[in-house]
């Protein structure tokens, strides 16, 4: 709790302060004086002034006790009287161009950010799951594209483009996250393992229609976890494996008359057994150090998303073989900038079409979302912790990119109006769009800790 609490705040102040920091700095570099630089809201905990100062410049630097905001106070008309000799140190004075600048300033320091951080996660190298498949579940795009089970992705491509080497599971999971949404097929060089002979195979995604990106996309594609040997870890107390008479360690061999070789066709197979509402016992045949045993087991019955499915109370799979996954500076930064272009152009997909009706609200997260992953992205490493904070950064910079009021992008919308027009947008007008963005905005914000508070509760 600790741990999930420091790594959430850290991530906020972070993420906060370079956002801010962009908007204060280009500001200082076009001749504007900023009177406040403040990291969170509320009281502040922290407050100084520098002894040397750029010319012009009289800032005052605050950290507040809230951590969910942050703001730029700058000279202004509209918000005070200003001398006649600092006129044209006044934001609003300023020609539409600079003011532009300043605006665009904070959310792209928030995707700069994000391109080092990715950069500094390829430069450290991180250990991935290699890109061995399971065996796909019956009747998925995967096995109808014939995959069993066993392969090595070596190679593969969206549609249009050229046959790149896959690096690990995560970048073959990246490149079916792209090809399901965006509606395009995938192309795949494989080689079974006990041969090393390739083949290529395409896999249909375009038929899989509008899909939301969560566990059941993967499930109908038949690619959702790498190859694992079926051994059961940690048990729960009381539950259907510990009743069964099942131990940690035990090798599953073969679930009533389907032979069983990777721990995620396993675990499909305990899901599939709650499909029709009553998990029903089969005959487990597992190895149990060097001994052959049969075991009847009978899966309790959960709820998943209203779905019924069984549940063994079992951690089920080995860890997958690995990799390390490391690029030089060069490559290193320029995949960064690349996978920030490709979360940029994801999650604006992924905003349209839940504008649209065609992904759930329900994909939303929160807060506490956002604090579980911090926590736990941080209990992980160092990179996997540095990859979560180029994710949220990359989502804070479109986010406030967005032409909402109150946003950062609802401020560039009132400047095309005045470069289209050549007047400002009145007072009246301003205060009314900031009330509707405002209220839009706290409208998403509920819904998103709502879904947290589900999801937990579920």
């Amino acid at each position: 709790m600790l741990m999930t609490l420091i790594a959430f705040v850290v991530a906020l102040g972070l993420l906060i302060a370079v956002h801010e920091w962009g908007h204060y700095r280009m500001a200082v570099a076009r001749g504007v004086k900023v009177l406040r630089f403040s990291v969170g809201f509320g009281g502040a905990l922290l407050r100084w002034k520098p002894r040397q100062q750029r010319p012009g410049q009289d800032t005052e630097f605050v950290i507040g006790a809230f951590p969910f905001g942050g703001y730029v106070k700058m000279l202004d008309e509209r918000e005070a009287p200003v001398a006649g000799e600092e006129r044209h140190l006044a934001f609003n004075t300023q020609s539409l161009a600079t003011r532009t600048l300043i605006v665009v300033a904070g959310p792209l320091a928030n995707l700069l950010l994000a391109v080092l951080l990715y950069a500094t996660v390829n430069w450290i190298g991180v250990e991935e799951p290699r890109a061995i498949l399971s065996p796909p579940a019956a009747g998925s795009l995967a096995e109808r594209a014939g995959l069993q089970g066993g392969e090595i992705v070596r190679r593969a491509a969206l549609d249009g483009d050229e046959l790149a080497p896959v690096a690990s599971f995560e970048s073959l999971r990246w490149l079916l996250t792209r090809g399901a949404l965006d509606g395009t097929d995938l192309l795949l060089e494989v080689a079974r393992s006990d041969d090393g002979r390739a083949r290529e195979l395409r896999l249909p995604l375009s038929e899989l229609g509008s899909r939301e990106p969560d566990a059941r996309l993967f499930r109908a594609i038949g690619i959702v976890a790498p190859l694992s040997r079926p051994v059961l870890g940690e048990l729960v107390a009381g539950a259907a494996a510990e009743r069964a008479g099942l131990r940690e360690g035990d090798l599953v061999r073969r679930v009533g008359d389907t032979p069983v070789r990777d721990g995620q066709q396993l675990r499909e197979l305990i899901r599939a057994s709650g499909a029709h509402g009553q998990p029903l016992a089969s005959a487990w045949q597992i190895e149990r150090a060097g001994r052959a045993l049969t075991l009847q087991v009978t899966p309790d019955l959960q709820q998943d998303k209203g779905q019924p499915i069984g549940r063994i109370g079992a951690y089920v799979g080995s860890l997958p073989e690995t990799v390390l996954v490391r690029q030089g500076p060069l490559d290193g930064l320029g995949s960064g900038a690349l996978r920030v272009w490709e979360v940029s152009a994801l999650s604006v997909q992924l905003l349209g079409r839940m504008l649209l009706g065609e992904v759930s609200v329900k994909s939303l997260s929160g807060p506490i979302a956002i604090a579980d992953y911090a926590g736990k992205s941080a209990a992980l490493g160092l990179t996997y912790y540095l990859g979560f904070l180029a994710f949220i950064s990359v989502s804070l910079g479109v986010l406030n990119l967005l032409p909402i009021p109150v946003l950062d992008g609802g401020h560039l919308m009132y400047y095309l109006w005045e470069a289209v027009t050549g007047k400002p947008v009145t007072g009246v007008w301003l205060e009314r769009l900031q009330y509707v963005g405002m209220s839009l905005l706290l409208t998403v914000m509920a819904i998103a800790v709502i879904n947290d508070i589900t999801t937990r509760l579920g």
